[in-house]
């Protein structure tokens, strides 16, 4: 490549020769000095890049392998010495060339001052592999002395539908899925990958189909921004998946590979039915940034399970949830702070153990408080046939602001509860009798022919079939499973 500012051969200089009796062990000096001359070092050079992150974003149908080229410049005034490796070593799908010397690390390589080098990847996929992840990820490291950075490798390992964010607002990075007055549907034909945050922006909605797959990497979520809607339309035999995009099993016990579906306030409810969600940091988190409008968001036959955090958190809404699995959550399963809430047959069981837990399987106030203020309102909760149940003393913590002005009411009606609370509004329930779930370690919450929730519900609710498809009968049981005989 071209010098951009092109400097002396040799920049050593030689001092103090003789005219006329040296001039053949000057020749020797000069040759010595120019041919293991050192490159100076700073310990604070930095390079700069043609682009920060390379993406491969070919859906890799029948090509298995493409090459991009990156362009690495040092800009400084010295020449510098740089080591380059692929962080994922020999275990990557990436390879390199630097400057015509292939390999996943190349030691030594020089840029002159002022001057660049060309840095050729390429990755090597097999698509039809169902074991090869959605998103194939690596980074080049170059290494300046001690000083080390880095560019980003994305490569899209199966053929899916990938959104890859585009913008950018404070630290979250997206990519809007359904603009204003835009109607998006996602159908099950293939898997949808989010990397980052997939959007429904303001007076947008999002429709995802029965037996739709989505994938969402570390960090990233779904955003219905205020105004937005969703509509998650699973059925009993084809459920809507949301979970993390690292499909080996050892992710499994991995409770935060993604961040969270976040709704905030709109003026047309928003529907879950039929859903998976697992393996979030937060399950579903409701949330009204700056009005409480008081659309309902009904969420339905729906299980949240396997998150860092808490399962559904819910601020300043209104939410209305029947015949729901809420379980396995590192915080609460249920976090709900003003509003105005409604549970119908729900399970919420949380036996977390990863950590030592201890929060509450629910939790429930008339205040919240954010890093800016802490905020106050009226609250209504109302549980019905619901159980709650953990592997700690109490599972159930109700927080009143202490302030008359300001309402909290609560109901809990033929509830199986753990918890030491007694209330002149809890009625017809039941206080820390054991469930008898099927095996909670396996997370199978359906009932065994002893469990005292069986036959104790409150009749004339409109819930006709239970979370696994089985119709209710005239006496029905607590929580989200109707004991079969």
């Amino acid at each position: 490549m071209r010098d951009l500012n092109p400097l002396p051969s040799t920049p050593y200089k030689l001092k103090n020769f003789l005219i006329g009796g040296v001039i053949f062990l000057t020749l020797i000096s000069s040759f010595l000095f120019s041919s293991c001359r050192k490159i100076e070092v700073d310990e604070n050079a930095r390079l700069h890049f043609s682009t920060s992150t390379i993406t491969f974003d070919t859906i890799f149908s029948t090509v298995g392998s493409i090459t991009k080229r990156l362009t690495v410049y040092n800009r400084n005034n010295f020449p510098v010495s740089v080591n380059v490796r692929l962080a994922e070593g020999s275990n990557s799908f990436y390879s390199l060339n630097v400057d015509g010397e292939a390999g996943r690390e190349v030691k030594n390589v020089e840029i002159a001052a002022r001057d660049s080098m060309f840095v050729h990847v390429k990755v090597t996929l097999n698509p039809g592999n169902q074991n090869t992840p959605f998103l194939v990820l690596d980074s080049i490291l170059f290494q300046v002395g001690r000083n080390i950075q880095d560019v980003d490798l994305v490569a899209y390992g199966q053929d899916a539908h990938f959104i890859v964010a585009d913008k950018q607002v404070g630290n979250i990075h997206y990519k809007v899925v359904a603009a204003e007055h835009e109607t998006t549907v996602w159908t099950k034909d293939k898997p949808y990958v989010i990397y980052g945050w997939a959007a429904v922006d303001s007076l947008g909605k999002l429709i995802i189909e029965p037996g739709t797959k989505i994938y969402i990497h570390r960090g990233g979520g779904i955003w219905v921004y205020r105004y937005g809607n969703i509509q998650v339309n699973g059925t009993k035999d084809e459920p809507v998946l949301f979970r993390g995009d690292r499909l080996e099993s050892w992710f499994d016990t991995d409770y935060s590979q993604w961040d969270r579906i976040w709704i905030n306030e709109g003026s047309e409810d928003n529907v879950i039915k039929h859903a998976i969600i697992t393996n979030a940091f937060i399950g579903i988190q409701v949330e009204a940034l700056k009005e409480s409008l008081y659309n309902n968001n009904i969420i339905r036959h729906t299980i949240i399970k396997n998150t860092a955090g808490t399962g559904l958190l819910a601020r300043a809404s209104k939410l209305t949830v029947d015949n729901c699995l809420i379980t396995n959550n590192g915080v609460c399963g249920l976090q709900l702070e003003i509003g105005q809430y409604q549970f119908e047959h729900v399970t919420i069981a949380n036996y977390f153990s990863q950590t030592v837990r201890k929060n509450p399987a629910v939790y429930l106030a008339n205040s919240y408080t954010t890093p800016l203020a802490t905020y106050v309102g009226d609250a209504s909760f109302s549980f019905t046939n619901c159980i709650v149940y953990g592997n700690i003393e109490n599972e159930l913590m109700i927080k009143k602001y202490n302030d008359n002005t300001i309402q909290l009411h609560k109901i809990f009606e033929n509830c199986l509860l753990r918890t030491t609370l007694r209330d002149e509004n809890f009625i017809a329930c039941l206080y820390n009798e054991n469930p008898q779930f099927s095996d909670y370690r396996k997370l199978d919450f359906t009932l065994k022919e002893n469990s005292p929730a069986i036959d104790v519900g409150k009749v004339g609710l409109q819930n006709s079939y239970d979370l696994a498809g089985n119709w209710r009968d005239a006496l029905p049981d607590l929580g989200a499973f109707e004991f079969i005989r």
